[in-house]
């Protein structure tokens, strides 16, 4: 699969002078099918290296959790503005490797994002007695009535629609020939000033309202 011209969220992760990470610039252009002059046996080899390469890096992991000084790996989260998107495209996709990866694993996904939530958190309190529930639930989409999605938001009803129609509703509109994403990220810039506006309204009324009925 060639991937000369990449999608654009994949553009910062693809860039050819982007120094090494897990990956080398030699296995960023074999995965996107950059370079193609591969024998058989070379691409063989090649795939080996990068799953070894992989593991280790996984490996990798437990000393970067325990040891790794808190002020670098808090630098490591604060990519610069210009890369913020694609470093935040960058770790959705890590979990999504991650999860797809340890379909069938014997230690279910769920319970190791558990256990590990369950360690940040006592890292961060200092304490072996911080304790939490997590919870991780991967709930399919089922079929939406779209006239019933579209009546609720003309009456106004937004409270009624459910995050699965919101979602479904959002794919669907996304996947019409008819939606521009420019046309409406200006129409959506357009109505931002007036929709603070009356956020703020809605919360000064609010406070007037509790300050009457509590004096």
């Amino acid at each position: 699969m060639v991937q000369d011209d990449v999608p654009d969220a994949l553009e910062t992760a693809a860039d050819a002078e982007r120094p090494r990470g897990i990956l080398t610039p030699s296995d960023r252009d074999f995965l996107l099918g950059r370079k193609t002059d591969y024998t058989d046996h070379s691409k063989k080899q090649k795939r080996n290296r990068i799953r070894r390469r992989v593991r280790n890096a996984v490996l990798d992991f437990s000393i970067l959790f325990g040891y790794l000084e808190e002020r670098d790996r808090n630098t490591v989260f604060d990519p610069d503005d210009e890369d913020r998107e694609a470093y935040t495209q960058g770790i959705t996709d890590m979990l999504a490797f991650l999860h797809l990866g340890t379909m069938g694993y014997y230690t279910p996904f769920k319970d190791m994002l558990s256990e590990g939530v369950g360690k940040a958190e006592q890292r961060l309190a200092g304490s072996d007695y911080r304790m939490v529930n997590v919870e991780f639930n991967v709930d399919p989409v089922g079929q939406i009535d779209v006239d019933e999605v579209v009546e609720k938001i003309e009456n106004d009803e937004f409270a009624q629609i459910t995050d699965a129609e919101l979602r479904a509703f959002v794919r669907l509109l996304t996947m019409s020939d008819e939606f521009s994403p420019d046309a409406a990220r200006e129409e959506i810039k357009d109505s931002v000033d007036e929709f603070l506006r009356n956020v703020d309204e809605s919360a000064e009324a609010r406070e007037r309202a509790a300050e009457e009925l509590t004096n």
